[in-house]
């Protein structure tokens, strides 16, 4: 198999935590987390900061995984080390078929979505989520350099508006006491699914870090970087993420709230700065999705790779090669654009009621993810003796019982059961392809 070149440093492996994470979530799901919550800012806060612990735990539990695995793939290569390499190839399989092409197509249409709204052609919504989801494909497969830096780009610009509305929703909140309203008074005429189910909403806002492990075989000094880019990441994200809702309420009651839906944080934004205000904000915004759907890319791209590179899954000489011209993995890349393509599909049929119901993919394969960290967290706590106490058995009992929290609401959502179903096809499609003569992995 060809070699990957070390492309990628600290502030890229970075970029891509705090990048893939802040994005979209923090912006339409913000009504959800607050509906989910009963109308209630308190509650709706505490799921905010339960899903961020639950993201900073876990990634501090990963950390020290990377410092000991470093070979193709992150959460994959944690799994093949604890479970043997059929294991490893389960988990391959759901990644590059489910996890990563369900949250890409998401946020194609969730860029489409704000990029529309801006423009005023609600018609090209769905034309546009396709183009975005293709240009971005071609960026990473043909040029993954210009890929990265537009994520260290894309980081930086999306922290502007998070920003925005952090400061002037909590200084004006607190002169017109509207914060002190949002907090005592709820949303009307809204009955909540409860906490659980809450923090589940916030778990799409928090997710997508785990993505950043995929690199690490481009990553320079990977036992180095790896960790601390996933530990400094996830703490930002949830310093910025609370000083944001923060802002939110400080501008609009939590009925308001519920009624701007996604378009909240650009109302406040035009209540300060106008309407050019709050159109500069949106252009923000879609700066921001896009570089999660960059970041997201970045990982789906490299899902048939993982597999293949060893020697696993179907024709893997043709999904291991590795460009030397634009040392990409096109063959690999291509694969993911074709599953992230369905995956749209699947999304839309939820807008024209094709399933009879709505299945969240936004949210669903992120609890599924987390019932394979929960078997990483028992193989550490049973495998890593020399680490102190705290770092080898509370750290990850804390992230497992954050899972479990996780899970527990994830069952509670519509269509949960037919999800389940569809995980479990697709997963076993994969058992005639787990046999090969060849088993090989990179030094």
């Amino acid at each position: 198999m060809e070699a990957l070149q070390k492309k990628y440093g600290f502030w890229t492996a970075t970029s891509m935590v705090v990048g893939i994470v802040i994005g979209s979530g923090v912006f339409f799901k913000a009504d959800d987390v607050l509906k989910a919550s009963g109308g209630r800012l308190p509650i709706a806060l505490l799921a905010w900061l339960i899903g961020g612990t639950i993201m900073v735990v876990t990634s501090y539990v990963f950390s020290k995984m990377a410092t000991r695995i470093e070979k193709v793939n992150g959460v994959v290569d944690y799994f093949e080390a604890a479970y043997g390499k059929k294991a490893g190839y389960l988990v391959a399989w759901f990644m590059t078929f489910i996890y990563y092409p369900t949250l890409v197509s998401v946020l194609a249409w969730v860029s489409a979505n704000y990029t529309v709204g801006l423009l005023g052609l609600p018609q090209l919504l769905w034309p546009l989520s396709a183009v975005y989801l293709v240009l971005f494909f071609l960026l990473n497969i043909f040029s993954p350099v210009l890929a990265g830096k537009w994520q260290v780009s894309a980081t930086i610009i999306k922290l502007i508006p998070l920003g925005l509305v952090a400061i002037v929703g909590i200084i004006g909140g607190l002169v017109t006491g509207q914060t002190i309203q949002s907090f005592t008074v709820s949303a009307q005429n809204i009955s909540g699914g409860g906490l659980a189910v809450a923090t589940l909403a916030t778990a799409f806002a928090y997710e997508g870090w785990i993505i950043a492990t995929s690199i690490n075989a481009e990553l320079k000094d990977a036992k180095k970087n790896l960790p601390k880019a996933l530990v400094v990441g996830a703490s930002v994200v949830v310093l910025v993420y609370m000083l944001y809702y923060l802002g939110i309420s400080g501008f609009l009651s939590n009925d308001q709230v519920m009624a701007a839906g996604d378009a909240a944080p650009v109302q406040v934004i035009s209540l300060v700065f106008g309407r050019l205000g709050g159109t500069l904000l949106t252009v923000f915004v879609v700066i921001s999705c896009l570089g999660t759907l960059n970041g997201l890319v970045m990982g789906s791209v490299r899902g048939m790779f993982s597999i293949a590179s060893r020697d696993l899954g179907p024709t893997p000489h043709i999904f291991k090669k590795v460009s030397e011209k634009r040392d990409s993995m096109v063959n690999s890349g291509i694969a993911g654009l074709v599953l992230s393509a369905i995956w749209l599909m699947v999304w839309y049929g939820n807008f024209h009621n094709w399933w009879g119901g709505f299945m969240d993919i936004s949210e669903l394969p992120i609890a599924f993810l987390y019932v394979i960290y929960l078997a990483i967290y028992f193989w550490m706590m049973k495998t890593f003796t020399d680490l102190p106490f705290g770092s080898r058995v509370i750290a990850p009992l804390l992230a497992a019982a954050g899972s479990l929290y996780i899970i527990f609401g994830a069952v509670q959502k519509d269509m949960f059961f037919q999800f389940f179903i569809i995980t479990l096809i697709v997963v076993a499609a994969s058992v005639p392809f787990l046999v090969r003569k060849k088993y090989s992995l990179p030094a």
